[in-house]
Formats: structure tokens, sequence, C-alpha cells
């Protein structure tokens, strides 16, 4: 029995792996990860992969990084945690005032969770809340877009629009508006991705015209959809959805917990629209995948409307590792390298070449929508597998690459730390793929 056999069923045995239906590895074997090195991960038989998924979206920067290792270490001399209820230290204080200073707007006060879902939860919990503070307890219900994902805890799958996720969880989740998704996919022939938005836009606009009385916030993800399979829209629907929120005082919720961080070629999606919003949900990359931290950033505003004598007008939402020190130390690493190797501009020559190495694929006959936004890639593929992303996760291991299809639609999402060859090497072994879909 080699190592990765004995890992793995250890595994089989133990471990109850997520967004997972267990019984399909009798078949598909799980992969055993003994180690990780920039872009590669490798297994206890010393088979590696290009992690061309950034493992769910996470390592910006690559496996083992020095510098974000260094300073996690550093931290862990000095203090690994303390609760934030009724104390402070420097990480915290240090990532909440670098945050501030780089997001759009006036987002001056962070909220910190564990993950992405957490940040969504906060978010629809200090909306809610405010409204209430303001003496408008009716403001308590949600417009999200069509085809949305926020999370799977049971405020931020109320907003998700996936019946894959939702239908069994039905009975315990509130019902929301659903607003027309701005996915340049779904143009009409001879409309404009620009021209699509607008009329989503449109659609919005009735909705909040009627609604707005009992609706707390509009929540969206900015410029990519993740889960409906990266699906892109076109910036003036964020624009558009800005004024609306504005006029009919709704509150706008980005979640760029997927976007964040330079994913779309600026360090957050919402610079692409020229906007603020309300309340800023970050995780994912911001620690560089090292360890679970996520932020809520809001308004003046907003933190104005509890700061009171009364507790119960307090946002009582905690956990006990909020605002970790390590996890803030390791978004600080990552925030130094963005700084210090001016990562944003690197990545669109890195961006630029690894299209043009994708463009044979790009042409293929099975391929539909190629796609592209910064450190983003995606396609549909035309192919009459019902087993799609299960085959084609398998065919991706076998070349040396880490793939995980959504439905049919193929992604890359590397670390920000590809050479020449390790894209030369994406763009071939998955034009390969494709090739024998």
């Amino acid at each position: 029995m080699t190592l990765n056999q004995r890992w793995l069923a250890r595994s089989r045995a133990a471990v109850w792996h997520p967004c997972t239906q267990m019984k399909q590895h009798e078949t598909l074997a799980l992969v055993p990860i003994a180690r990780g090195q920039g872009p590669w991960l490798y297994d206890f038989d010393g088979r590696r992969y290009l992690d061309a998924v950034s493992s769910w979206w996470v390592n910006l920067f690559g496996h083992a990084h020095p510098a974000i290792g260094t300073a996690i270490g550093s931290q862990l001399a000095e203090l690994e945690h303390a609760m934030l209820a009724g104390f402070t230290h420097r990480p915290v204080i240090e990532l909440s005032e670098r945050l501030a200073a780089l997001a759009p707007g006036k987002l001056g006060h962070c909220f910190y969770g564990s993950d992405g879902a957490s940040a969504v939860e906060i978010a629809l919990k200090m909306s809610v809340h405010y409204w209430r503070n303001r003496g408008l307890p009716g403001k308590n219900g949600f417009v999200s877009v069509e085809n949305a994902y926020h999370g799977e805890t049971l405020g931020a799958l109320s907003v998700t629009d996936v019946a894959l996720f939702r239908d069994a969880y039905a009975p315990l989740l509130r019902r929301n508006i659903v607003a027309p998704s701005p996915d340049a996919r779904l143009a009409a022939p001879g409309t404009s991705a620009r021209d699509h938005a607008l009329a989503a836009a449109s659609s919005l606009e009735a909705i909040l015209a009627e609604c707005h009385a009992t609706t707390a916030a509009l929540i969206l993800e900015p410029l990519v959809q993740g889960a409906a399979g990266m699906a892109m829209h076109d910036p003036a629907y964020l624009a558009r959805a800005r004024e609306l929120c504005t006029r009919h005082d709704v509150h706008l919720i980005a979640d760029e917990i997927m976007t964040g961080f330079g994913r779309t070629g600026t360090m957050f999606a919402c610079e692409q629209a020229g906007i603020a919003p309300d309340l800023l949900c970050l995780s994912k990359g911001i620690t560089g995948g090292y360890l679970p931290l996520s932020v809520v950033l809001t308004t003046d505003e907003i933190y104005a409307a509890f700061y009171d004598d009364d507790v119960a007008r307090a946002f009582l939402h905690s956990h006990s590792y909020t605002g970790n020190a390590l996890a803030c130390r390791a978004a600080l690493a990552v925030l130094d390298l963005f700084r210090d190797q001016d990562v944003i501009a690197h990545n669109r020559d890195r961006a630029g070449r690894l299209t043009a190495l994708a463009q044979p694929l790009a042409a293929h006959p099975k391929v539909r929508n190629f796609r592209q936004l910064g450190m983003i890639w995606a396609f549909d593929i035309d192919s009459g597998r019902t087993d799609f992303s299960r085959w084609c996760f398998a065919q991706a291991l076998d070349r040396e690459l880490l793939l995980r299809p959504i439905g049919k639609t193929v992604y890359w999402m590397p670390p920000y730390v590809l050479d020449d060859d390790e894209m030369a090497l994406l763009a071939e072994r998955t034009l390969e793929i494709v090739a024998c879909a």
C-alpha cells in the first residue's frame, strides 16, 4: 500500500468533506496532499498538481510563501490570540487602518469574522439592525441577484440563488426578492454586454421602486458571479445599482469575497464602476490562504447608528476568534506583498501572456463564451457528458492540473506567481482535456 493509499483510507473513515457527495469517492479517489510550494501541490507519492484554482480561490501567492510564513511565525512569538471583546491588539488595528485606506469610498470601520459566509451574515444583520435602530424595523428584507452565491449559512443561503444548495434547507430560509442577472452570456443576440447589464438594472429599478420600504439591502457579487459559472457582467450594472440604492434608501452590500484583492484586475471590483458600497464583505485571499479570516467594512453613518448608551442598540454579533492576531498578521503580510511587489501591475502583464497562450483553447469548436477579467479565465464546454465536471476533474489530475469545473464551465483562477512555463503547461493541458470532452 502506497503512502497515498494509506492516507486516503484514513481520510475516508474519518473526514466528511465539504460540497461533496461522499459516495462518488468510491470511484473518484480523493487526493491526499502532503505539501505545497508556489503554485504546486504534492501528494504523498510525490506526484504534483498545478493549483489552477488557488485552492478555492484563496492562495493568492501560492503555497508556502516565505514572507507570509515568516510573518505568522513572528506573530506566534508575541501573541497568538486575544478576544476582541474588551481588548484590542496591534495586528487588528493596523489591518483595519490599511483596509480602510485601500477600500473604495469612506469605509472606515471593520468588523471581523472567520469566513466568507460569516461576513455575509454580519452584513445582512448589520443592515437590518441599522434600520431598526433608525426606527424602521419594517426594512428587513433583501434583494439579491439571479444565480447569486453568498454562502451556505442560513442568512447567506437565503440570498443565494443556487437550487442545489438551497432546496434541502428551504424550510429554514427567508424568502427574498431575486432580481434578473446582468450575466453577459444571457444577452439576446445582437445585444451588447453593457446594454444587457442596463436592462437588468432597469428591472432592479422597478423592484426597488415597489419594495424599498421593506428592503434593507441589495447584495451582489461585483463584476463576476462565481458559482453561477464565472458569470461576468459590465460595470454599468454596478454604477446603476449604486444610484438606485441611494435613491431608494437601501444599503448596497458588495460581496467581494471572491473578487477582492486583485482578482478582477483592480484591488476591488467596485473600483471598475467607480462606486463604493455601504458594506463591503472580504475574505478568501485576505490571508493568502493561510488562516481563516473575513471582514465587513462599513461607513461612519452605519457605525453611528449603533453608538449608544443602550446595549440593545449595539451590534451584538461575535465569535471566539474574531480578529485573530495570527490571521490579521497574515493579512498584513499579504498587503505588504501587494504594495512592495506592485502586484496589480504585474498581474496585468501576466494576464495578457496567459490570455495569449489560451487563444487556441478559445478557438476550439467545443468552447463557448471564452471570457477573461483580471486573473479569472472561464469558458463553457459544449459536451454531451452528463458527468462532465467529475470527468474533467479526473482528466486534469492525470495531467498534473487541479481544475474544479462548475457544471460545464471550466475556469482558471491561479495564484499570482505562475511563470511562463507554468502558464504554457496550464493552457496546453487544458486544451488536451477539451479536445477529449
